[in-house]
């Protein structure tokens, strides 16, 4: 699965979670991160970047709360304790420390692509299944406040 695929089901991801009143947290840089906020953006949800460096200006268009930590990857545990549930999509070294410290943390986590197969994450097909996982997991209500 390439890019262009995460991106794609990202930006679905985006939009089907402000549908639902989520907000979305993630880095706030480009590619999924980019997308998933552009789908929530274009339905008029709130996205929050947590950035790496000190400058506002290395948010992606469709971040509407931007964060500067000044502390590069280490924003991830940030990031992964700033929702009540995680969807990893594709990504790297920094998705799966976002993974771990969510799973530390006790919240569950949903995962699409490269890190679905890690023991306590559950496996998800479409951006669909994984509100429904959220919802599931979270009791929906909490996490949509």
């Amino acid at each position: 699965m390439g890019l262009s695929a995460q991106c794609s089901w990202a930006e679905r991801l985006g939009e089907i979670l402000a549908d639902a009143g989520y907000a979305v947290v993630c880095g706030g840089g480009g590619g999924v991160m980019e997308a998933v906020c552009r789908g929530a953006a274009g339905r008029g949800g709130h996205t929050i970047g947590v950035l790496p460096g000190e400058d506002p200006e290395e948010a992606n268009p469709w971040v509407s709360t931007t964060i500067v930590t000044g502390m590069g990857t280490s924003r991830n545990r940030i990031i992964a304790l700033s929702g009540s549930a995680a969807v990893a999509v594709g990504g790297s070294y920094g998705t799966l420390s976002e993974i771990a410290f969510a799973l530390q943390a006790g919240r569950p986590v949903c995962g699409w692509g490269s890190w679905k197969d890690i023991p306590g994450v559950t496996p998800v097909s479409t951006p669909e299944e994984a509100l429904a996982c959220l919802v599931e997991k979270t009791g929906g209500t909490d996490a949509q406040r």
